[in-house]
């Protein structure tokens, strides 16, 4: 049953009028959301200069990296209940102040253990600091045109934040140091604290606040070891493939015979992790079923529009992560991009998301949020298919750039109303718990897709290996392997098209909710 309820606009008390100064807290908001986003792919171009300033080991390396994502995909769904519960705003300025501590603490790494602590505390933060956010904007914004606007910020920054990243973190690689790759962060957390204090309002979540902390235990380690799982596969694909790489390379020369890597779906540790997380999932599930409080109500999952949403955002975040990742090994090792060069190389992706961005807030409240998904998902596998036909010496403009302002128009369509459609109806009490499901939804859909794209890239390189060896290629050859690169990221693109193909057809299957079902006026549809 649904009935329509005034939104709380002030502290304590529900006011029907919009909160004056909302347009103020969405530009205070929008900058921490674009420092978890950023924080995601910032490190990615620095992990050379960092490792060897370090000395990090190569097969170390992937935690700089594998330590945030963890904590941050595993703590989200708690991070999401602890804002509902304790207070939208608190829980923001805390997490904030964290980020920008354990951001702090980085910088001044001095061995590995120090910088693996900090960037899990940074997960950590970044996990109460997002859902914290999207919760804020869901209660601030109530009117369908101006929420639309909201969520077209959010989205511009969820779609574009990747490429943007990477930029910054060559620049400030090249021509600062990689410790500014964390310290970037400190004065923006400060100022975004300094200025939601005066105009964030708090609000709660109304009745029941007890928390579920056997269902937070299950789900935090549940989907940290997913997520960790599907890494070390990832990671053993690459690793399989560099020592088959050179073991095939001097097979050649000598006569000897060809060799072809092993999976990385044959680690069996990563299995143990993988099914076990599962296990703990469908645990979680059977427990939220039965308790009275629970962390993640069913309700919020089972719900056709926002079920229909969520593996949208999964297959969408397994297509983009990859999409990226892949792209910008591109410009560097096959293309001879410096870090900078190549993170400016990825800028025609959020060129696209802010265009697209625009247009969807506007365009939502006029036709609802089924046909902009379809749409997106299908210009976003569209632009990832033509970065599939990439070579060795193909020019910046003839296919990397209108691939990705296709990949980028598309994600805009997509995040804008992904966000809005992902919290209709989750009610004032369960909004922290909504955005929390969606950012864990695109956390572990990453894992998944950095995983199963890694796994088909380095299948791809070896079998091209293999036919141009066994063909009588020079095996000292540089185009060679160069060639073989080449044919890895295209099968990865290709594939990542695939998964946002099946991202727009879940979307059309599942997606019923219309223009008519977004809130009015100044009500919030509550569940219940």
């Amino acid at each position: 049953m649904t009935h329509p309820s005034s939104t709380p606009t002030s502290p304590e008390t529900p006011a029907p009028e919009p909160y004056e100064k909302r347009w103020l807290a969405l530009g205070v908001i929008a900058m921490t959301v674009l420092l978890v986003i950023l924080d995601a792919t910032i490190v990615n171009i620095a992990l050379p200069a960092v490792s060897a300033d370090l000395g990090v080991s190569a097969a170390s390396q992937q935690w700089i990296v594998t330590a945030y994502t963890l904590t941050f995909g595993g703590f989200l769904l708690l991070g999401g209940r602890i804002a509902d519960y304790w207070g939208r705003k608190r829980t923001y300025l805390v997490g904030a102040a964290g980020f920008a501590v354990a951001s702090g603490l980085g910088g001044l790494a001095q061995n590995e253990a120090m910088l693996f602590g900090a960037r899990a505390l940074q997960g950590v933060f970044g996990a109460l600091l997002a859902p914290a956010s999207l919760a804020l904007l869901t209660v601030l914004f109530t009117d369908p045109k101006e929420r639309a606007k909201a969520f077209g910020v959010y989205g511009a920054i969820a779609g574009g934040g990747s490429a943007v990243g990477l930029l910054l973190g060559g620049v400030l690689t090249e021509y600062a140091d990689w410790r500014w790759c964390f310290w970037v962060n400190l004065p923006v957390a400060l100022l975004a604290i300094a200025l939601a204090i005066p105009f964030v309002p708090e609000s709660k979540a109304p009745g029941d606040t007890k928390y579920d902390i056997p269902g937070a235990v299950l789900i935090t380690l549940g989907l940290a070891a997913i997520v960790y799982g599907f890494t070390r596969v990832a990671e053993a694909s690459q690793t399989n493939a560099a020592e088959a790489a050179q073991a095939n390379g001097a097979a050649a020369a000598q006569g000897g015979q060809l060799v072809t890597p092993d999976s990385g779906w044959t680690d069996g540790l990563a299995w143990v992790f993988i099914v076990g997380g599962l296990v703990l999932v469908a645990l979680f599930v059977l427990l939220e079923i039965r308790t009275r409080n629970p962390l993640l109500p069913m309700r919020i999952v089972l719900d056709r529009n926002r079920g229909g949403a969520y593996l949208t955002s999964t297959l969408v975040g397994a297509g983009l992560i990859g999409a990226f990742f892949f792209l910008s090994l591109y410009f560097q090792q096959v293309l001879g991009y410096e870090p900078v060069v190549a993170g400016a190389a990825s800028l025609p992706t959020t060129l696209g998301v802010f265009v697209s961005a625009g247009a969807a807030s506007v365009l939502v409240p006029r036709v609802g949020p089924k046909p902009l998904m379809v749409l997106g998902g299908l210009l976003a596998a569209a632009g990832l298919f033509t970065l599939s036909f990439v070579g060795i010496d193909t020019g910046f403009w003839a296919l990397p750039f209108p691939g990705q302002l296709l990949l980028g128009l598309g994600l805009g369509f997509t995040f804008v109303p992904l966000s809005n459609l992902a919290l209709v109806g989750a009610g004032e009490h369960d909004a922290g718990a909504a955005s929390a499901m969606l950012n864990a939804t695109q956390q572990v859909g990453a894992s998944i897709g950095t995983a199963v794209l890694a796994s088909l890239s380095v299948g791809a390189i070896s079998a091209y290996t293999a036919d141009a060896l066994t063909s009588g290629a020079d095996p000292r050859d540089p185009a060679v392997g160069l060639a073989a690169q080449v044919e890895g990221y295209t099968t990865a693109f290709t594939w990542a098209a695939a998964l946002l193909v099946l991202g727009a057809v879940v979307a059309g299957l599942l997606i019923k909710a219309t223009k008519e079902d977004l809130p009015t006026g100044d009500a919030v549809v509550h569940v219940g």
